[in-house]
């Protein structure tokens, strides 16, 4: 069963690296020197990199990784990878040499047009690799896709099951929080995340990874179809908004504008 570790890069991402034993597989190498530290300083050699989507912040630091070590690079069919060499679609599977680990390929485009993710199973834990598409209380921006789409990628991930293990690219969440506090300030288990997000980012700890089972409870952007996230989004937007569609891209464009 590996274990995953956040290399914190940039102001903001995290680069998650599951190690095996000797062996390494990186998610979202926007950065390489991180990852080359990590790696020499545990004395592990990298065996794939793995990526969400196109963004530089993600896939920056491929080039420079793949001078050290000639590995695979798993990436979206639909989008330029730099390096990569497998290109992948919903349905596909891979599985990570020297790690054992199967991941399953969803398609979630929204943030971009051809955003993948990765779903798989660590010892009992089921977990995601979602890229920019899912925060912690929160969702990526519209990049390249509609309202419609990232609803309906959104939808996918929150039927994966409760327990999955969601593995995001960036420490937003107390942004996130306190806009999800201003849509739906009624919601305790949000005070609840509040306290220990706090704490956690107090100590210098990572928020990640959060559950898909606390994202249907907390997240606005997963829960358009409770009455509390269409009244706020309705009263935002100062007309009733009926379909859930109309509800997100209200609360995207909310967010969007939120300080």
């Amino acid at each position: 069963m590996p274990t995953i570790i956040p290399i914190p890069a940039f102001a903001d991402n995290y680069i998650w690296l599951m190690r095996e034993g000797n062996a390494a597989a990186v998610v979202d190498a926007g950065d390489a020197a991180p990852v080359i530290d990590y790696l020499e300083r545990e004395h592990l050699d990298l065996t794939a990199i793995i990526c969400t989507h196109h963004h530089g912040d993600h896939v920056g630091g491929n080039r420079a990784l793949l001078q050290r070590w000639q590995v695979p690079v798993y990436g979206p069919a639909r989008e330029t990878i730099p390096g990569r060499t497998e290109a992948l679609r919903e349905g596909d599977e891979i599985v990570i040499d020297g790690i054992g680990l199967k991941l399953s390929v969803l398609d979630i485009p929204g943030h971009t047009a051809g955003h993948i993710a990765f779903v798989g199973r660590s010892g009992a834990a089921p977990l995601l690799f979602c890229g920019d598409t899912l925060f912690a209380m929160g969702c990526g921006r519209l990049f390249e896709g509609t309202p419609s789409d990232m609803v309906t990628s959104l939808d996918k991930l929150a039927a994966l099951p409760g327990n999955t293990l969601v593995y995001c690219g960036h420490e937003y969440t107390l942004a996130n929080l306190r806009f999800a506090l201003a849509v739906e300030p009624g919601n305790a288990k949000l005070r609840e995340r509040e306290t220990m997000a706090r704490a956690q980012r107090t100590r210098g700890e990572p928020t990640l990874p959060t559950t898909i089972a606390d994202e249907r409870e907390t997240n606005p952007f997963l829960r358009t179809a409770e009455t509390t996230i269409r009244a706020a989004a309705s009263a935002h937007a100062d007309r009733e908004l009926a379909d859930r569609v109309g509800v997100f891209a209200e609360i995207r464009a909310w967010k969007n504008a939120f300080r």
